[in-house]
């Protein structure tokens, strides 16, 4: 090969460099187009057939000539796709944007949308400087406490963790064996949306979901709904005080990773007060991986540093956090949904 040609393949492949690395520079854009789109109701609305902006714009009551702009720009990445006749359709990509779709991921990121939420990755340097929380040094208060202020936006919080417990409720009880339990306690359990799934897959196990009184609103509803009301105790509390005992299996799922070592600690202490000796403690959580792979949850991880305060954590370091509480680590079983199950026997 000539050196001139040499030079042309070069200058080539920086340009793709230097175009990758762009698009990771507007990735900040292509949430907000996503979530404007999701606000509207623009996947529903493409739910069955492709449509004209005008006709969605009378739909969703926004303004033609700017839903097109905002339409091009997500057929660009392409979760919708422009076709004949000034008209676009939902792909397979944007399908999960439906609210309706299985796997549907709309609440997650009316959720991750929200001004609260974005005003405070804005801070990041901040945290990164400081190594402090960036959501209370801007908002004065936890995220926790702003929510429970709020009930509009404790609504969508929760609705975002419903819609992020269903994506990965099917990969955690294909991976995980549940059948040996007879009384799971869900500490920290929201809803009850994972425990009702784990009921509705052993119908002779019986559940406990435990979490603050105001979270617990509308987990009777879900309950009933997924047939499990009649094997599910609801129960109020804090899990820096007490967490029901009787359990012989007690779940944390997405839990220690939104507190420091010390509060996390403290949990994993209240738990073990209520556990028996034969008792098992399951720990669903992301796992950092090894170095340069795993952009998830290492995302997860600044995402603790600048909203709740947390942290996403190593093997390594559950281990030592299960010990600072009172546990042993027993085993890790991963599973499709980038979350592994941590089990873990009183020390």
């Amino acid at each position: 090969m000539s050196p001139y040609a040499v030079d042309v393949v070069r200058a080539r492949c920086h340009a793709r460099v230097v175009a990758t690395l762009a698009e990771l520079v507007n990735g900040y854009r292509v949430t907000q187009a996503l979530y404007a789109a999701t606000a509207l109701g623009i996947p529903d609305l493409l739910a069955d057939a492709s449509r004209t902006p005008e006709d969605l714009a009378t739909a969703a009551h926004a303004d033609a000539d700017a839903l097109r702009r905002l339409l091009r720009a997500l057929a660009a990445v392409g979760v919708v796709a422009e076709v004949v006749g000034d008209r676009f359709s939902l792909t397979p990509l944007g399908e999960p944007l439906r609210t309706e779709a299985p796997d549907s991921i709309a609440g997650l990121l009316a959720f991750l949308g929200r001004p609260h939420h974005w005003e405070t990755w804005g801070h990041l340097l901040d945290s990164v400087e400081s190594g402090e929380n960036a959501f209370k040094r801007l908002h004065g208060v936890d995220v926790w406490t702003y929510r429970a202020e709020r009930a509009k936006e404790a609504a969508i919080f929760d609705a975002a963790m419903v819609a992020q417990t269903r994506r990965t409720n099917a990969a955690v009880l294909e991976a995980y064996d549940f059948d040996g339990f007879r009384t799971l306690v869900d500490v920290g359990g929201g809803l009850g949306t994972f425990l009702a799934a784990i009921l509705q897959s052993h119908p002779l196990l019986n559940g406990v979901v435990f979490d603050q009184p105001h979270v617990l609103d509308g987990a009777d509803d879900l309950l009933r709904k997924a047939g499990v009301a009649d094997r599910c105790q609801i129960v109020g509390g804090s899990f820096f005080d007490a967490v029901p005992t009787g359990g012989d299996g007690y779940l944390l799922k997405s839990i220690l990773h939104d507190w420091l070592d010390d509060d996390a600690a403290d949990i994993l202490r209240t738990c073990r007060r209520a556990m028996g000796a034969d008792a098992t403690l399951l720990v669903v959580e992301r796992v950092l991986g090894p170095p340069n792979e795993g952009l998830e949850t290492k995302l997860s991880d600044l995402n603790m540093l600048v909203m709740a305060g947390g942290r996403e954590r190593s093997r390594e370091e559950f281990a030592a956090l299960f010990e600072a509480g009172g546990f042993t680590l027993q085993g890790e079983t991963p599973t499709a949904s980038g979350f592994s199950v941590l089990a873990a026997a009183p020390a």
